[in-house]
């Protein structure tokens, strides 16, 4: 083979290479970075992953708050009218968080079937509600429920 083929030969092959292992790194951060969204019910099921973050949302249970004396720790029920899923977050919860309104977190599943959160998004106003929360209460309750939720 001509020298100077062989070198192009050479760096079409390292080009080719170094491609492939880029798109290796893309695909791993990816894959880290990746946040799942799982009602309560698919939580119930089985269907969420544990030791993985993920987001889980629906409607604060009504009564289900309980804020700790000692620090502020919340513990919280969120429900899609079908499961209800046991929230625990150890920071300071959004302006807008109150019974009944919709909210999505962020965090994992411990073995106890607690979902430990590390960041709480409540909805901002009235008329918003996240369209994966609105879907998946759609499915689960009836119109008198949803009234005053438009997604």
């Amino acid at each position: 083979m001509h020298p100077a083929r062989a070198r192009r030969l050479k760096l079409v092959v390292l080009m080719v290479v170094s491609i492939f292992i880029a798109g290796g790194f893309v695909f791993f951060a990816f894959q880290e970075n990746l946040m799942l969204y799982f009602t309560p019910s698919e939580v119930a099921e089985g269907k969420a992953p544990t030791g993985q973050r993920f987001n889980i949302g629906g409607m604060v249970a009504a009564g289900s708050v309980v804020k700790s004396n000692e620090s502020v720790e919340v513990r919280f029920d969120v429900t899609d009218y079908g499961k209800t899923i046991t929230v625990t977050y150890g920071d300071i919860l959004p302006d807008l968080f109150r019974e009944g309104q919709a909210v999505i977190a962020k965090g994992k599943l411990n073995d106890q079937g607690i979902f430990i959160a590390d960041e709480v998004l409540a909805k901002h106003d009235e008329n918003y509600m996240p369209k994966e929360v609105a879907d998946s209460l759609k499915k689960k309750s009836s119109p008198q429920q949803m009234e005053g939720s438009k997604p």
